[in-house]
């Protein structure tokens, strides 16, 4: 892949850029707490497809596009990423593809840019409305969802995942590889990388219950062995899509579905563009 960097007023992020470069894109968004990296078999399999990928290093993991106020961080400015990311490209519309946080960012583009967004994939996490219900309603979902209240506590959640017992490393190993892990462990291995990429939970002013449906064609997969996202909110996911919708169930996966699944997303990814 070609890394690159793509200016955007005052930040710079970092991302990799592969494939044929005419082709449609398909614009791949990370989650909490990963890089671009996550994507990387999934990038290979379909520019071999014959796609174009770009992966950004998101707003707070790029060094470069780091706010100092966590409002730098507020939704608003995460989905003006994305546009700015295609503009800068010279790319009218894209395939939009988010995993966990990247998934809410990807939701809340294809419902308020859906003329920039050819199809939307998301992986993990439902609707946001979706979740949100499963939250308030759900006492499973509230038991899963209650690290959030923690990583909204600055300081607390930052001292959890550098002490001694190397929290950070053990979100992910296992299932992961240590070699899936390294580069997401090396993106926030300092103190101020990590709080910007807290920083998503911490510009939260409200709950995500008001945003509309997704009216572009869209695929949503969840994974059976994901600790954080349950089956209540997955299941309500298609009522808040118009648009030509999928379900996928991804048995014995974990949440970290682009590592784990990689030919599965893939699949599901050129299965959802080949009806755009």
């Amino acid at each position: 892949m070609s890394p690159t960097t793509i200016r955007l007023g005052e930040l710079t992020f970092d991302v990799a850029d592969s494939g044929p470069a005419d082709s449609p894109v398909v614009l791949l968004l990370h989650g909490f707490p990963q890089s671009r990296h996550c994507w990387d078999e999934v990038a290979g399999q379909l520019n071999a497809h014959g796609y174009r990928t770009v992966a950004p290093d998101q707003r707070g993991y790029s060094p470069g596009a780091r706010p100092p106020a966590v409002s730098g961080y507020a939704i608003p400015e995460l989905v003006a990423d994305v546009i700015g990311l295609l503009d800068a490209i010279g790319v009218d519309t894209a395939h939009i593809v988010g995993h966990d946080w990247g998934a809410i960012v990807a939701w809340y583009t294809a419902v308020h840019h859906p003329e920039r967004t050819r199809t939307l994939t998301a992986l993990s996490v439902p609707h946001p409305a979706a979740f949100a219900w499963a939250r308030d309603h759900d006492p499973d979902q509230r038991r899963r969802s209650a690290y959030i209240d923690l990583f909204r506590r600055e300081g607390a959640a930052e001292d959890l995942f550098f002490g001694e017992q190397g929290g950070l490393r053990r979100l992910f190993v296992p299932p992961l590889t240590e070699a899936q892990a390294a580069p997401h462990l090396a993106l926030l291995s300092t103190r101020p990388a990590l709080t910007a990429a807290l920083n998503w939970y911490r510009a939260l002013d409200s709950g995500f219950g008001d945003l509309g449906p997704s009216a572009v064609p869209t695929t949503y997969l969840w994974s059976t062995d994901d600790p954080a996202l349950g089956r209540a909110g997955a299941l309500r996911c298609e009522r808040h899509v118009t648009g030509p919708y999928r379900f996928v169930r991804l048995d014995g996966i974990s949440h970290w579905i682009p590592e784990q699944a990689p030919a599965a997303v893939t699949r599901e990814i050129l299965t959802r563009a080949a009806t755009a």
